[in-house]
């Protein structure tokens, strides 16, 4: 089965959608709002959470790790579902597992007990986010109108990661860190009452077989993988974690050799042969790679150097948030007079202005930071909305399920990748320019010696002078691994941009998919 993209002519131009698809829309972006903010949101909790039920070290990681790494690891085999069984139903009964088990782990009893409804809530959220972007795909059949649709799904996904660490400022400062969880019932009640009235059902008309062993290769495929790479960000490049980067890929390898071997597979491998479709899917994971990685360096030198609190750092960032919220309701249409590929790469080339911009941002000022994150906004707003445009479009509707899967998938990899690589970059330039003043106990140096905010710990234990010793000192090498990592994102985006442009030049201004 071949996949092209191309211009239409006047007698195969899609209907556009009514009112009622607009509406269904609107009841979409329900759990693409909630999902968003649940991404953002728990950072605020986690000293509560520690007070409250004093979790170890280890298990704190788990409390918020296990969420992302189970999310990421069903994302393809719940898009595969969904085909399989409807998107709609799908939707229905993740948006019910998720409100339950919010509503148990708002009052989970231990930190191993929260661990467990994490997981859950990984679960649950995989049959969400695959179903909306799908659904997406079958309401809205008009290239021009599908285009905004995904835009208003990305501006939700946006505005949710900006909404996140203000709500969990609010709901800390008059609740308990229960409240946070207990967020996602209001929000699913209405979905769940209205999508039965206004989402029509979709689902693939000729589905294979259910395959049980590719869903387990392509968990397996994902936890490991994406579980070596956050822990190279933490604790750097150990044996442990290339085993676990090697295991994953090992499995990757076996499940698409699996998918080429089956008649009706899991997931159709064979889709990345239309390099539009793989460009959007580059094109998405590497917006996100630098939208994450941007924050990553970005919030800590608001709040560890500036000194600004975590909700205070939140409002700087909403600027940009609204920004890309902005860009991406305006490429809907622009992509009506410029091609995929020149917007894309525009939106990449924006990317590197905004890392530029940090570089040339000598002093830290917050107003060089807002600047720089503007700019950056602007350009994953507009890379976002094209890059998934191109992923939906390239795919046929019956397989919208999977693509969605697939584009989903990009994001969380891209998500873990920017703060893997840029964070792990950051850690080695920072531990190459701190020096830690003399007379400061072994332990303390070590710590010190590793981040930024081990440094400020340690340096209240201290001396007046050898604790402002240590933290000048500190800042400074934050400061010089903050370059290091701005011009490191400087060259990536350019060089993504380029990649970009050549990987969509056959996509045109308009395409749509043609199953041959």
């Amino acid at each position: 089965m071949a996949l092209t993209l191309h211009t239409p002519t006047s007698g195969t131009v899609p209907a556009r959608a009514g009112v009622r698809s607009w509406i269904a829309l609107a009841v979409l972006m329900l759990p693409v709002l909630l999902v968003s903010v649940d991404n953002t949101v728990l950072s605020f909790a986690i000293p509560s959470i520690s007070l409250a039920l004093t979790p170890s070290a280890t298990e704190l990681l788990w409390i918020i790790d296990v969420y992302p790494l189970v999310l990421a690891a069903l994302l393809v085999p719940m898009g595969s579902l969904a085909d399989r069984f409807g998107r709609r139903r799908l939707l229905l009964l993740g948006s019910t597992g998720f409100a339950l088990v919010s509503v148990l782990a708002a009052f989970a009893p231990s930190a191993t007990a929260l661990i467990g409804y994490r997981a859950l809530l990984g679960v649950f959220g995989a049959m969400l986010m695959p179903s909306t972007l799908s659904l997406i795909r079958n309401l809205f059949a008009h290239q021009d109108q599908r285009r905004t649709a995904i835009a208003v799904w990305a501006a939700c996904f946006s505005g949710g990661a900006a909404l996140g660490p203000i709500v969990g400022g609010f709901l800390l400062e008059h609740f308990w860190w229960g409240a946070v969880f207990l967020l996602a019932v209001p929000v699913l009640i209405p979905l769940l009452i209205l999508a039965p009235l206004f989402v029509p059902a979709s689902k693939d008309p000729a589905p294979g077989k259910i395959d049980p062993l590719s869903i387990l290769l392509s968990f397996g495929a994902m936890v490991p993988t994406i579980f070596g790479i956050k822990e190279i960000a933490q604790t750097g490049m150990t044996l442990t974690n290339v085993v676990c980067i090697a295991v994953g890929l090992g499995l990757g390898v076996v499940f698409v050799r699996r998918q080429l071997g089956r008649r009706n597979p899991m997931l159709d491998v064979r889709l990345f042969k239309n390099p539009v479709f793989s460009g959007g899917v580059l094109a998405n994971l590497l917006s996100i790679f630098s939208l994450v990685g941007f924050l990553y360096f970005i919030t800590q030198h608001l709040q560890l150097v500036v000194g600004l609190s975590p909700t205070e750092a939140a409002f700087v960032l909403v600027p940009g948030l609204v920004i890309s919220i902005v860009t991406g309701l305006l490429a809907a249409s622009l992509a009506k007079f410029f091609k995929p590929s020149r917007l894309v790469a525009a939106g990449l080339l924006l990317n590197a202005v905004g890392f530029l911009l940090v570089l040339l941002n000598s002093s830290g000022s917050v107003a060089g930071i807002i600047a720089a994150f503007v700019v950056l906004g602007a350009g994953v707003g507009i890379a976002e909305t094209i890059s998934n445009d191109l992923i939906l479009s390239a795919a046929p509707p019956a397989k919208a399920g999977a693509a969605s899967a697939i584009s989903e998938t990009a994001y969380e990899v891209g998500s873990v990748l920017g703060t893997a690589v840029l964070g792990s970059i950051l850690a080695a330039a920072y531990r190459l320019h701190v020096a830690v003043p003399a007379g400061i106990p072994e332990a303390g140096a070590h710590t010190a010696g590793q981040t930024l905010g081990g440094a400020i710990e340690v340096a209240g234990t201290l001396p007046a002078a050898q604790g402002q010793a240590l933290l000048d000192s500190a800042k400074h090498a934050f400061d010089s691994g903050q370059g290091v990592v701005a011009m490191v994102g400087v060259v990536l985006m350019l060089g993504a941009a380029l990649m970009c442009l050549w990987a969509l030049r056959s996509a045109k201004s308009s395409p749509t998919p043609v199953d041959h």
